[in-house]
């Protein structure tokens, strides 16, 4: 990995041109776009793959059926059964990660310049016509309800979920996306088939790549990789306009430490002061020891082992959340910190030291992502879903860097709501019941 690590520190040492020039828009001849840095160093490639659309497109009465779907994605395609496809990409020193989210479903593959053909000719297998046979089918689903049920018993999980049903109700963000025992425990091979339709198409996806790989060689890679998906998938869900209320909601649970989870309404990633709004996090719960609820919960109380909060744009709706754990017997006063930490930011904003150390913090770790292939696929991905150009990686420190004290006070209070900051308790807390304020 060192030639990788070294072309990653040139890359940012170097300059602004040399950082543009190396990230490379590839058209392809069936119309797919893709950023690529090439790098021939080390004979292997990443490629990233994210369709748009995820969990979220599971039809009605079929929750669970693209978590289940994606991971039978690896378990038998085309010729071969589940044994036979793991053998192939072992044999071949490949490997293939498939995930799904609420917004996406994710591909990542790594394989050897050598055997690169061979490798994306299973990949592209296991995307067009995966098997879905019945033994893993129910191999997988067992694995999923064991998943399902184990969050039943998971304070976080519990959490999570009672948060989202609150905030987004009847839409798909408001209820779990690996489904419910009863929704997956249903589910056919016919409802695995149309998930697939509906969420591997080719109007919604997003693809980057890094490694020893050429423009061209990438572009005849992704036409035969993907140019027999469907060309149009499911509907995207609609938006929705978080709105919350504040006070706690309590979700009675058998444990000696509560666990909450708090937010309300955030920022859209696109929004111009999301800056401003992603260093005052830094400074508020988003920059670990040194953060302001780390040193008032914990340091200086002794409430938490850990306190932090940050911000969720979602492809449909946008969050600010965080999350505390603390003694049954405590959490009631950790919550209170929290929202007098929450109401001092909204109406103080921050110190000038505060924000030399966030501005600190953030630029110097941003290069320390791109460590090697992998990472920088990633990161080159996700830019283009987010709707960023190429030159972001040499122009975002220098838009944390442009963040005053002043645009911060003023995004304090415009993001900051303590009159809408809902708190979501599970455990056994004293002193909080369901109630406002």
């Amino acid at each position: 990995m060192k030639p990788v690590l070294a072309f990653v520190a040139s890359l940012f040492l170097a300059g602004p041109a040399l950082a543009a020039a190396d990230i490379q828009t590839v058209e392809t001849p069936m119309g797919f776009t893709a950023w690529l840095v090439e790098e021939p160093s080390i004979p292997f490639t990443s490629l990233e793959i994210r369709f748009e659309g995820g969990t979220s497109l599971d039809a009605p009465g079929k929750r669970g059926a693209t978590n289940l779907m994606v991971g039978l994605l690896e378990e038998g395609a085309g010729e071969y059964d589940a044994r036979g496809f793991a053998e192939a990409r072992d044999a071949l020193a490949a490997s293939f990660r498939y995930d799904s989210g609420p917004d996406t479903v994710s591909v990542s593959a790594k394989f050897l310049t050598e055997n690169r053909d061979e490798a994306v000719a299973l990949l592209r297998e296991s995307l067009i016509d995966p098997r879905f046979g019945e033994d893993a089918v129910e191999r997988v689903r067992a694995q999923v309800l064991s998943g399902i049920r184990s969050d039943l018993k998971d304070p976080d999980a519990i959490a999570n979920a009672e948060f989202d049903r609150l905030v987004f109700g009847d839409h798909p963000y408001g209820s779990q996306p690996e489904g419910t025992v009863e929704s997956v425990t249903a589910l056919t091979r016919d409802d695995l088939v149309a998930a697939h339709r509906a969420a591997l198409a080719r109007d919604r996806v997003y693809i980057a790549a890094a490694g020893d790989i050429s423009p061209e060689e990438l572009s005849a890679l992704i036409d035969r990789l993907l140019g027999d998906l469907p060309a149009t998938g499911a509907p995207l869900p609609e938006d929705v306009d978080v709105a919350t209320t504040a006070g706690t909601t309590v979700v009675p649970f058998d444990t000696p430490q509560s666990v909450a989870l708090f937010g309300h309404k955030g920022l859209k990633r696109d929004d111009p002061d999301f800056f401003a709004a992603y260093v005052m996090n830094t400074i508020l719960g988003g920059g670990g020891f040194e953060a302001r609820l780390m040193t008032e919960v914990r340091e200086k109380r002794g409430l938490t082992y850990g306190v932090y909060s940050y911000l969720l744009p979602m492809d449909h709706a946008e969050l600010y959340l965080g999350r505390v754990a603390s003694a049954n017997d405590r959490i009631g006063e950790a919550i209170s910190v929290i929202r007098d930490e929450w109401a001092k930011m909204a109406s103080e904003g921050v110190t000038d030291a505060e924000l030399a150390q966030a501005k600190t913090y953030l630029t110097g770790a941003y290069p320390l992502r791109f460590d090697g292939n992998g990472p920088i696929a990633r990161i080159l991905v996700g830019m283009q879903m987010d709707g960023l150009t190429p030159d972001y990686v040499t122009t975002r420190n220098d838009h944390i860097e442009a963040v005053t004290a002043e645009d911060i006070a003023r995004v304090a209070t415009r993001l900051l709501q303590p009159d809408a900051l809902r708190f979501v308790v599970v455990g056994q807390p004293e002193g909080l019941e369901d109630a406002p304020g």
